[in-house]
């Protein structure tokens, strides 16, 4: 059944985000992250003239569909690279490509107490991205913090090439047990950052993700993504970040005949603690975890805390 979880609660969040002005990516599923990667692998200064980004992120994500005589049990664990260039002051460029391993139970209570339940593995090249990032505004400099804040445009595509023809014993495996979806979807979305003083920030994302069909007519539901967060430098070594992550999203699509998968889609909100650690002037390292803290999913599901590292590389001024 569906959990009560008041439409006002999300509304609220996403307006605040919105006024806070908000880019984002993220998988096209509905097993998909909230948050922004894109300021969590690359900071906040996303459009500084000739700076060249290189991060290295892993994830790891669970989750339960389906009733219990017939559930579906998914572990992921995802590495992501992300490159991005700062063309301009108003322009940047930015590409990922994750490599992903997803292992999928698929079986009821009592077949996973006995051991009789049935399992498939794949892992592989997942779906690259490419986004292009305008700037549209910029607050005036001042002494003592530069620029006070910034809000830009992101439009981008997630491309098809991940693989979604994993096949076991001659058949191919579940949908979501795919390293890729198979699908071509568009992006777009806006994103903010506002220097409060010389150790604190706030910065909001928002972006919609229009989700296209694979080859075997399944078609993952359209997304709507949204983050506020807070940082603030704890010492010379150590910034503190804070988020609150807003997911909503369609029901999935099984085929060509316009079938949907009741437990797919729905409402979740998380909070997000990160950590980052300055390991030298160019090397900038992070953890964190993205806890659920509110839910309105359709069907029968259950998702657990993501928890994600990496480490982020900075050449360039």
């Amino acid at each position: 059944m569906r959990p009560s979880f008041t439409m006002s609660i999300a509304a609220g969040c996403l307006a605040v985000a919105l006024g806070l002005a908000g880019p984002k990516a993220a998988e096209a599923c509905s097993i998909c992250r909230c948050g922004d990667p894109a300021f969590a692998a690359l900071g906040l200064d996303l459009f500084n003239p000739g700076r060249f980004n290189l991060a290295l992120d892993w994830d790891r994500f669970e989750k339960e569909q389906g009733p219990e005589d017939d559930q579906e049990s998914l572990v992921e664990d995802r590495f992501t690279l992300t490159a991005s260039y700062a063309v301009s002051s108003r322009l940047t460029l930015l590409a990922r490509v994750p490599w992903s391993s997803r292992e999928l139970t698929e079986a009821g209570h009592d077949e996973l107490k006995h051991g009789s339940a049935e399992q498939v593995s794949a892992s592989g090249l997942s779906d690259p991205e490419v986004y292009v990032n305008l700037r549209l505004w910029s607050a005036p400099i001042t002494s003592a913090v530069g620029s006070r804040g910034w809000f830009g445009l992101q439009a981008g595509v997630k491309t098809d090439w991940g693989r979604n023809d994993v096949t076991q014993g001659g058949e191919r495996i579940d949908e979501h047990a795919q390293p890729g979806t198979g699908s071509t979807d568009w992006i777009a979305g806006a994103a903010g950052v506002y220097v409060l003083d010389p150790r604190s920030t706030l910065f909001a994302s928002a972006q919609h993700r229009g989700t296209g069909a694979n080859s075997h007519g399944y078609r993952y539901g359209d997304i709507t993504l949204v983050t506020a967060g807070f940082e603030r430098s704890l010492g010379r070594v150590v910034d503190g970040v804070i988020e609150a992550d807003f997911r909503d999203a369609g029901m999935d699509r099984i085929d060509g005949s316009g079938a949907h998968d009741p437990d797919t889609g729905g409402q979740m909100l998380y909070v997000t603690p990160r950590v980052l650690l300055r390991l030298s002037a160019a090397l900038v390292g992070r953890a964190s975890a993205q806890i659920p803290v509110a839910e309105s999913l359709n069907g029968e599901q259950d998702e657990h805390t993501v928890w994600s590292a990496g480490i982020t590389w900075t050449l360039g001024p």
